[in-house]
């Protein structure tokens, strides 16, 4: 079953006040991701979702609850707040990302 993989860099919580990933760990829910059409198409509840900080190379995985749209993007990509089940903090492994912060995997 697919992944989908979101990251809470330290550098967005800076700029724009963004969750950190210890926030989103905590509560469950990562604020207004971008995914698009198709990587929408490829998750649904119940697959894990992996939690990124890459650059303080900390890693979480949970199952997903359910993604409820938020705002689309200036390119029309739909933004949706992942709540997450159970979250638990995991070794470190990077994953390649979108330029959005996310991506599905296998």
């Amino acid at each position: 079953m697919p992944s989908l993989v979101i990251n809470a860099p330290r550098q967005q919580e800076i700029e724009r006040n963004a969750k950190s990933f210890d926030t989103t760990f905590a509560t469950g829910v990562g604020d207004s991701y971008a995914i698009n059409s198709k990587l929408f198409a490829q998750i649904r509840p119940g697959c894990k979702v992996v939690l990124l900080s890459k650059d303080r190379k900390l890693r979480a995985e949970g199952e997903l609850v359910r993604l409820v749209p938020t705002y689309k993007t200036k390119n029309r990509i739909q933004r949706y707040d992942v709540h997450v089940r159970t979250f638990e903090r995991v070794p470190y492994r990077p994953e390649r990302l979108n330029r959005n912060g996310v991506a599905v995997i296998s």
